[in-house]
Protein backbone atom coordinates (compact mmCIF):
# COMPACT_ATOMS: atom_id res chain seq x y z
CA UNK A 1 0.00 0.00 0.00
CA UNK A 2 1.45 3.41 -0.96
CA UNK A 3 2.59 5.79 1.76
CA UNK A 4 0.25 8.85 1.79
CA UNK A 5 3.14 10.90 3.21
CA UNK A 6 5.41 10.12 0.22
CA UNK A 7 4.88 10.84 -3.47
CA UNK A 8 7.33 9.85 -6.20
CA UNK A 9 8.01 12.78 -8.54
CA UNK A 10 10.83 11.11 -10.52
CA UNK A 11 11.07 7.36 -10.94
CA UNK A 12 14.30 5.61 -11.96
CA UNK A 13 13.71 6.13 -15.68
CA UNK A 14 13.04 9.87 -15.19
CA UNK A 15 16.20 10.29 -13.08
CA UNK A 16 18.31 8.43 -15.67
CA UNK A 17 16.90 10.60 -18.48
CA UNK A 18 17.62 13.76 -16.47
CA UNK A 19 21.18 12.64 -15.68
CA UNK A 20 21.83 11.83 -19.36
CA UNK A 21 20.60 15.29 -20.40
CA UNK A 22 22.55 16.97 -17.60
CA UNK A 23 25.73 15.19 -18.73
CA UNK A 24 25.31 16.54 -22.28
CA UNK A 25 24.65 20.03 -20.90
CA UNK A 26 27.86 19.91 -18.84
CA UNK A 27 29.91 18.97 -21.90
CA UNK A 28 28.23 21.74 -23.92
CA UNK A 29 28.82 24.37 -21.21
CA UNK A 30 32.47 23.38 -21.01
CA UNK A 31 32.77 23.13 -24.82
CA UNK A 32 34.01 19.56 -24.50
CA UNK A 33 35.64 17.47 -21.80
CA UNK A 34 39.06 19.14 -21.71
CA UNK A 35 40.11 20.03 -18.15
CA UNK A 36 36.75 18.84 -16.77
CA UNK A 37 36.60 17.42 -13.22
CA UNK A 38 33.48 16.18 -11.41
CA UNK A 39 33.24 16.61 -7.62
CA UNK A 40 30.32 14.86 -5.96
CA UNK A 41 29.09 16.41 -2.71
CA UNK A 42 28.80 13.69 -0.05
CA UNK A 43 26.56 11.73 0.25
CA UNK A 44 24.14 11.39 -2.62
CA UNK A 45 25.97 13.80 -4.90
CA UNK A 46 28.84 11.32 -5.10
CA UNK A 47 26.73 8.60 -6.66
CA UNK A 48 24.99 11.10 -8.96
CA UNK A 49 28.43 12.31 -10.11
CA UNK A 50 29.31 8.70 -10.94
CA UNK A 51 26.18 8.43 -13.12
CA UNK A 52 27.15 11.70 -14.86
CA UNK A 53 30.75 10.53 -15.37
CA UNK A 54 29.59 7.22 -16.86
CA UNK A 55 27.15 8.99 -19.19
CA UNK A 56 29.84 11.42 -20.39
CA UNK A 57 32.14 8.46 -21.01
CA UNK A 58 29.43 6.69 -23.05
CA UNK A 59 28.73 9.78 -25.14
CA UNK A 60 32.23 11.23 -25.51
CA UNK A 61 34.51 8.21 -25.13
CA UNK A 62 36.49 10.01 -22.42
CA UNK A 63 36.59 9.15 -18.72
CA UNK A 64 36.34 12.43 -16.79
CA UNK A 65 38.23 12.54 -13.47
CA UNK A 66 36.02 12.49 -10.40
CA UNK A 67 36.47 13.30 -6.74
CA UNK A 68 34.31 13.73 -3.67
CA UNK A 69 33.88 16.61 -1.30
CA UNK A 70 32.63 16.40 2.29
CA UNK A 71 31.41 19.76 3.59
CA UNK A 72 30.82 18.74 7.21
CA UNK A 73 33.55 20.91 8.74
CA UNK A 74 32.60 23.85 6.49
CA UNK A 75 28.94 23.96 7.54
CA UNK A 76 27.73 27.22 9.07
CA UNK A 77 25.53 25.22 11.46
CA UNK A 78 28.22 22.78 12.65
CA UNK A 79 27.60 23.59 16.31
CA UNK A 80 23.95 22.58 15.98
CA UNK A 81 24.80 19.21 14.38
CA UNK A 82 26.05 17.79 17.66
CA UNK A 83 29.25 17.31 19.60
CA UNK A 84 30.65 14.64 17.27
CA UNK A 85 29.65 15.23 13.65
CA UNK A 86 30.35 12.39 11.23
CA UNK A 87 33.07 13.64 8.92
CA UNK A 88 33.58 11.92 5.58
CA UNK A 89 36.65 12.10 3.44
CA UNK A 90 37.26 14.62 0.68
CA UNK A 91 39.08 12.98 -2.20
CA UNK A 92 40.54 14.98 -5.06
CA UNK A 93 41.27 13.35 -8.40
CA UNK A 94 45.00 12.89 -9.10
CA UNK A 95 44.88 15.91 -11.46
CA UNK A 96 43.73 18.16 -8.60
CA UNK A 97 41.47 21.15 -9.23
CA UNK A 98 43.95 23.93 -10.14
CA UNK A 99 43.09 25.46 -13.51
CA UNK A 100 40.40 22.81 -14.04
CA UNK A 101 36.71 23.26 -14.87
CA UNK A 102 35.14 21.76 -11.75
CA UNK A 103 31.55 20.56 -11.70
CA UNK A 104 30.05 20.35 -8.20
CA UNK A 105 27.34 17.67 -8.30
CA UNK A 106 24.70 17.55 -5.58
CA UNK A 107 21.27 16.00 -5.15
CA UNK A 108 19.04 18.90 -4.01
CA UNK A 109 19.57 22.66 -4.07
CA UNK A 110 17.55 24.43 -1.40
CA UNK A 111 18.99 27.27 0.71
CA UNK A 112 22.40 27.34 -1.00
CA UNK A 113 24.32 26.79 2.24
CA UNK A 114 25.68 23.37 1.23
CA UNK A 115 26.98 24.86 -2.02
CA UNK A 116 28.59 27.76 -0.16
CA UNK A 117 30.35 25.28 2.13
CA UNK A 118 31.48 23.20 -0.87
CA UNK A 119 32.86 26.28 -2.61
CA UNK A 120 34.78 27.31 0.51
CA UNK A 121 36.29 23.84 0.88
CA UNK A 122 37.10 23.53 -2.82
CA UNK A 123 39.02 26.81 -2.74
CA UNK A 124 41.16 25.43 0.10
CA UNK A 125 42.39 22.77 -2.33
CA UNK A 126 43.23 24.99 -5.28
CA UNK A 127 42.06 27.53 -7.80
CA UNK A 128 39.75 26.10 -10.46
CA UNK A 129 39.50 27.98 -13.76
CA UNK A 130 35.69 27.63 -13.58
CA UNK A 131 33.13 26.05 -11.25
CA UNK A 132 29.77 24.78 -12.48
CA UNK A 133 26.94 23.72 -10.19
CA UNK A 134 24.94 20.68 -11.26
CA UNK A 135 21.95 19.52 -9.17
CA UNK A 136 19.37 16.83 -9.78
CA UNK A 137 16.59 18.83 -8.08
CA UNK A 138 16.21 22.58 -7.56
CA UNK A 139 13.47 23.06 -4.99
CA UNK A 140 13.82 26.85 -4.64
CA UNK A 141 13.89 28.66 -1.31
CA UNK A 142 17.37 30.18 -1.51
CA UNK A 143 18.86 31.98 1.47
CA UNK A 144 22.05 32.77 -0.45
CA UNK A 145 22.46 34.14 -3.99
CA UNK A 146 23.44 30.82 -5.57
CA UNK A 147 22.05 29.46 -8.85
CA UNK A 148 22.71 26.14 -10.56
CA UNK A 149 24.19 25.91 -14.06
CA UNK A 150 22.64 22.52 -14.80
CA UNK A 151 19.37 21.23 -13.27
CA UNK A 152 17.64 17.91 -13.66
CA UNK A 153 14.25 19.18 -12.54
CA UNK A 154 12.75 22.14 -10.72
CA UNK A 155 10.14 21.11 -8.17
CA UNK A 156 7.71 23.31 -6.28
CA UNK A 157 7.75 22.26 -2.64
CA UNK A 158 5.22 23.26 -0.02
CA UNK A 159 6.29 24.40 3.46
CA UNK A 160 5.35 21.02 4.93
CA UNK A 161 7.24 18.97 2.32
CA UNK A 162 10.82 17.92 1.76
CA UNK A 163 12.60 16.39 -1.22
CA UNK A 164 14.31 13.03 -0.81
CA UNK A 165 16.61 11.71 -3.51
CA UNK A 166 17.16 7.96 -3.50
CA UNK A 167 20.36 6.41 -4.89
CA UNK A 168 21.01 2.68 -5.19
CA UNK A 169 24.09 2.42 -2.98
CA UNK A 170 22.50 4.19 -0.01
CA UNK A 171 18.78 3.60 -0.50
CA UNK A 172 18.46 0.53 -2.70
CA UNK A 173 16.68 2.37 -5.53
CA UNK A 174 16.94 5.45 -7.75
CA UNK A 175 14.26 8.14 -7.65
CA UNK A 176 13.02 11.40 -6.16
CA UNK A 177 10.18 11.64 -3.65
CA UNK A 178 8.26 14.50 -2.09
CA UNK A 179 7.66 13.67 1.54
CA UNK A 180 5.14 15.38 3.80
CA UNK A 181 6.66 16.29 7.14
CA UNK A 182 4.46 16.99 10.14
CA UNK A 183 4.47 20.65 11.10
CA UNK A 184 4.89 21.46 14.76
CA UNK A 185 1.73 22.53 16.56
CA UNK A 186 1.76 26.20 17.37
Amino acid sequence: MPDPQRRTVMDEAAVRRALARMSREIVELNEGTASLVLMGVRRRGVELAEFVRDEIERAEGVRVPQGTIDITLYRDDLLTVGPRPVVGETELPPEGVDERAVVLVDDVLFTGRTVRAALNELMDYGRPSRIYLCVLVDRGGRELPIAPDVVGREITVQADETVEVRVPRLDGSLGVDLVSVPTEAQ
